[in-house]
């Protein structure tokens, strides 16, 4: 079947087994949840109109990612009317929130058409802008003196398209225009009936941020953001940069970085847009408070503290506000469910003027999110993998911990200047830091007492157990390629062995020293600038062999289900 001239690539039986047993469901709030039925009445209009932001912001977010976006499946939904294999192919569409994208278990990315392929550069690039041409045309511009308009170039707010034998770089409030008037005036009108001054505050100037091309009006909105602690409703315009391979290329090579640094050009990459929505969770919030409170003690004991600065002081108030909220609506980046979602965030990143400025964080986590299991397929999955000694120690509820940890290691450590020397790589090493963070002072958080010997080890078992991959990651997955370094140096410096049967033992004794190696050895990295020693890291402890093997096809074996469906109600 065609849509638009494009071949669907799956057939409908296909289509059947993606969607059924390889598919979990992802259940949002709904009118009946208690704690929209407690919202005021003016709060529950707000909410809506909030959810019609979101709406719309992912259409933004499908534009960045592939010119064909929003045509296929403007196709599909027609097509969808009076053909089942079209509306399944949608559906799949609307899990991967685009026309292709990695599942987390096979090596290539799944395509829903058999001709449309995603671009190194996604839509932020013209699709026919190989790296080399990319590179040699900032290199002339640069010797032309077009100084203002490579910075414009490598922004991380810019969609890039030729002009002439140049590139330029336009503004997303420039380029996205008409959608972004559209989000403004639904915050707007939100602000209006909401009942939250420092929501309404906030809503004020993000709604301007969105009509302005002015990165300090960004700066003053994610200011407002990052301040709203105990506000009920929660929203937010997430601006992360994992999906674009063609900007940070630019670090590979020699000539082009010594020119760029010269010259003050700073190299971001671009920014996938999403909207989260939802309520926010005072009880689930109050224990993430817990944990913010020891931050500042954690960044006096970081490797190698007097050798950078951090936007974690070491005394002082804590610039970072952390919500537990229930989820309404995820839109946008949020929506790209491939190989995995996001399950909790700490923004702004050090990329951002708001926090290059002095600026605070707000962390926000997603119980909707961290609270859909497939409890059965664990049961078999540690049955089959892990010594049944250490079953009494897997806990999803320890998950969570190392999480809040996770996302507050990335408030510690070295700034985006050091991050975003290493390039192509800088993920990686900065999603590997964040892990090891949250597990190297974990017993700091047993010597305070907020957790206890036992929830201890349970947090050392589930995350080490969370390593176990179903297939060999790649780069673009920075998340994954972190567990595979963590499980290989774990396995390397004794913390973690497996017996004869192929059953997971843990020495958790070894667990702390080792973490702790590792974490010099991840700061040490960020403070070399050097995306040679980054590789060289990565390609060391990335290796796959017969273990990693074992593991992937039990849990192949045992049913995987690498595909989300986010079902919105509201």
């Amino acid at each position: 079947m065609q849509i638009d001239g494009h071949e669907l690539r799956y057939s409908e039986s296909e289509l059947d087994k993606m969607l059924g047993e390889q598919m979990l469901s992802i259940e949002l709030i709904d009118e009946n949840f208690s704690g929209f039925q407690s919202l005021a009445e003016g709060d529950k209009k707000a909410l809506r109109h909030l959810m019609n932001a979101g709406r719309i912001m992912n259409e933004v977010a499908l534009e960045q990612d592939h010119p064909l976006n929003r045509k296929l499946k403007q196709g599909l939904e027609e097509a969808a009317k009076s053909s089942s294999h079209a509306e399944k192919s949608l559906k799949l569409f609307n899990s991967l929130n685009g026309v292709e994208g990695l599942n987390g278990v096979d090596a290539e990315p799944i395509h829903i058409f058999a001709d449309v392929h995603a671009f190194k550069g996604k839509n932020f690039y013209p699709q026919d802008l190989s790296v080399e041409e990319f590179h040699s045309i900032l290199l002339r511009m640069l010797k032309e003196g077009k100084i203002s308009e490579v910075k414009k170039i490598l922004s991380g707010r810019t969609m890039v398209r030729r002009n002439g034998a140049d590139l330029i770089g336009i503004d997303y409030t420039e380029y996205f225009s008409k959608e972004f008037s559209a989000v403004a005036n639904e915050l707007e009108v939100a602000a209006h009936y909401a009942n939250d001054a420092l929501l309404k505050d906030f809503l004020g100037w993000q709604a301007q941020a969105l009509i302005q091309n002015n990165e300090d009006m960004d700066m003053l909105a994610d200011r407002h953001w990052a301040q709203m602690q105990n506000t009920n409703l929660e929203f937010t315009i997430s601006r992360e940069n994992y999906d674009d391979e063609m900007t940070p290329t630019v670090f590979d090579n020699k000539e082009l970085s010594v020119e760029l640094e010269a010259t003050g050009v700073e190299v971001n990459s671009k920014d996938m847009l999403g909207v989260r929505v939802g309520i926010n969770n005072q009880e689930g919030t109050q224990l993430i408070l817990k944990f913010k409170e020891q931050m500042a003690q954690l960044a006096k004991l970081m490797p190698y503290a007097d050798k950078y600065k951090q936007s974690v002081a070491s005394e002082g108030e804590l610039k970072q506000t952390m919500v537990d909220a229930d989820i309404a609506g995820l839109f946008g980046d949020y929506a790209q469910c491939r190989g995995g979602i996001t399950i909790a965030q700490n923004l702004p990143n050090n990329d951002k003027l708001s926090i290059k400025l002095g600026g605070g964080r707000r962390n926000v986590y997603h119980r909707q999110v961290r609270q859909s299991q497939d409890e059965q397929r664990t049961r078999r999955m540690l049955d089959a993998l892990v010594d049944k000694s250490l079953h009494k120690y897997f806990n999803p509820e320890a998950e969570h911990i190392f999480v809040i940890g996770h996302e507050n290691g990335h408030s510690l450590g070295p700034d985006s200047n050091f991050q975003n020397a290493l390039g192509l790589y800088k993920h990686v090493i900065e999603e590997n830091k964040a892990d090891v963070i949250s597990i190297t002072f974990m017993p700091e958080y047993v010597k305070s007492g907020i957790i206890s010997e036992q929830r201890l080890k349970e947090v050392y078992t589930t995350w080490i157990v969370r390593l176990f991959l179903k297939s060999k990651p790649q780069l673009i997955q920075p998340h994954r390629v972190a567990d595979l370094i963590h499980f290989n140096y774990l396995l390397e410096h004794e913390a973690i062995s497996f017996d004869e049967a192929g059953h997971l033992r843990i020495d958790f004794e070894k667990i702390h020293p080792v973490m702790y190696k590792i974490l010099e050895e991840t700061i040490e990295l960020q403070l070399s600038k050097s995306p040679e020693k980054a590789q060289a890291f990565i390609d060391k402890y990335s290796n796959w062999g017969d273990i990693h093997e074992h593991i992937a096809s039990t849990q192949k074996s045992l049913g995987i289900r690498p595909y989300k469906d986010i079902r919105t109600y509201l």
